[in-house]
């Protein structure tokens, strides 16, 4: 049997949306505030972990109304439609409000945006699982990341010519994001007919003989997970936590990290960023595909080693600690030998970071039934948005403090990178105690024995 790959990919334009938006946020937002609002770290990182606090409580909430709703156009897809189009209006009113540095309307703009934003993530997220069976779901999960890469690549492509040195106006980002978004959606609903890929996967899966405990309309609860189980589960979940504190720490403060510490002005910061994320794109189908081989745990740790790599080479020769920094201030980044070497390191992030993420969400699904995938999706993404809530604030006021006793601002933001490395290292030594959700290899050999399409 072979994944379906065009209605993979048509599913994942919600995804695609998802990641754009992210992208442009997480870069935009603390620039706003840096430049226009005048925050420091410590209130940056407050006001960039409040998405996660939201979705702290809405992405369960969601995933759990969305795995109970019946509607003609399936249970998913009324959520996607909604809130995409109530995130795309309330982004360009957060833009609007920046540029004109209306600081309380920015704020109650940025609170709906972040609302919105949550009630279609889970929804989301839980129709690959909807539409694929169990043993594909790495390679399914790969295509899905690979959509969120590209849309994320273009964010920032787009961010690298619409953000100027000489002018503190963002509403071109957003008003982008915006468009690019709603273009996403009116892809998404001409072309995927949520229940009829569901029927297809119920069908695929009596051909196969795959057990689940749930068919039909998915409405029933599910079995409750094993002893076993539960302690993979719950160490699994805290190797999100782990590497989401890491990895988060740095996309929310690179925009600003890289015009104090490296001197790389306006919207030059994309470029490294970019790279990772051409990186990602290339990575993400043989990641999956490595996962049917060795194993989605062993890929995972793989990943981590990538990371492991990249945070040690930003902190060596991104800092002063070791005696080597950085200097991007002259422009002309292509032209400075030391730029390539940047980009190299956030290469090996971008593969490392696609690695973990086509492998980690699949193995939590794993342990999941059909009735109960919205909900172990609201898990997964609940872990990783309790880490996103802590960790800018955590690094900010890391930075904040060593700033303080550097007396220098750019040296006390040198602390982001060692920072994220250790939450790496503590991510691989939990990830070690989780022992189910992988990949079964007599299942997947027994897929490849039916020549035909899903």
């Amino acid at each position: 049997m072979k994944l379906n790959y065009k209605s993979t990919v048509l599913v994942g334009f919600a995804f695609f949306s998802i990641t754009l938006f992210w992208q442009v946020y997480d870069s935009m937002i603390p620039k706003v505030l840096e430049n226009i609002f005048n925050f420091n770290n410590t209130e940056r990182g407050l006001v960039m972990a409040a998405d996660n606090v939201v979705a702290l409580f809405m992405l369960p909430l969601f995933g759990h109304l969305s795995d109970k709703t019946k509607t003609r156009w399936g249970r998913r897809t009324p959520y996607i439609v909604c809130g995409t189009v109530l995130s795309a209006a309330t982004i360009v009113a957060v833009g609007v409000c920046a540029d004109f540095a209306m600081l309380v309307p920015f704020i109650v703009c940025l609170g709906f945006n972040l609302v919105f934003m949550s009630t279609y993530r889970s929804p989301a997220v839980s129709l690959m699982p909807d539409i694929t069976v169990k043993p594909l779901r790495s390679k399914a999960n790969a295509i899905i990341n690979l959509m969120g890469a590209v849309g994320g690549i273009i964010a920032l492509g787009l961010m690298s010519v619409l953000v100027k040195e000489s002018v503190s106006s963002y509403i071109y980002s957003f008003i982008a994001a915006a468009v690019i978004m709603m273009l996403a959606l009116v892809l998404f609903i001409v072309f995927v007919r949520e229940k009829k890929l569901v029927e297809r996967r119920e069908e695929d899966e009596i051909k196969l003989g795959l057990e689940d405990d749930n068919r039909g309309e998915m409405n029933t609860v599910g079995r409750k997970l094993t002893k076993a189980e539960r302690k993979s589960m719950i160490f699994l979940l805290l190797s999100v936590v782990f590497w989401f504190m890491g990895y988060n720490a740095v996309t929310s403060s690179f925009s600003v990290y890289a015009e104090v510490v490296w001197k790389i002005e306006g919207g030059g910061f994309s470029i490294p960023m970019m790279v990772a994320s051409a990186a990602a794109i290339i990575a993400y189908v043989p990641v999956g595909i490595l996962a049917n081989k060795i194993g989605r745990k062993k890929t995972i740790y793989v990943g981590l080693g990538f990371m492991l790599i990249a945070f040690l080479g930003a902190t060596g020769f991104g800092t002063t600690f070791f005696g080597f920094h950085m200097d991007f201030s002259g422009g002309n980044y292509f032209a400075n030998g030391d730029f390539y070497i940047l980009c190299f390191f956030f290469a090996l992030c971008g593969i490392g970071w696609a690695t973990i993420s086509v492998n980690s969400y699949p193995m939590a699904v794993e342990m999941s039934r059909a009735g109960n995938v919205g909900k172990y999706t609201g898990y997964y993404y609940t872990a990783s948005m309790i880490a996103q809530s802590f960790t800018p604030f955590i690094s900010g006021l890391l930075m904040d403090f060593g700033g303080g006793i550097f007396n220098d601002k750019a040296e006390g933001m040198m602390l982001l990178f060692p920072y994220a490395l250790v939450f790496i290292v503590l991510a691989g030594v939990t990830m070690f105690f989780v022992r189910h959700g992988d990949v079964r290899p007599e299942l997947v050999s027994k897929l490849e024995a039916f020549d035909f399409e899903d």
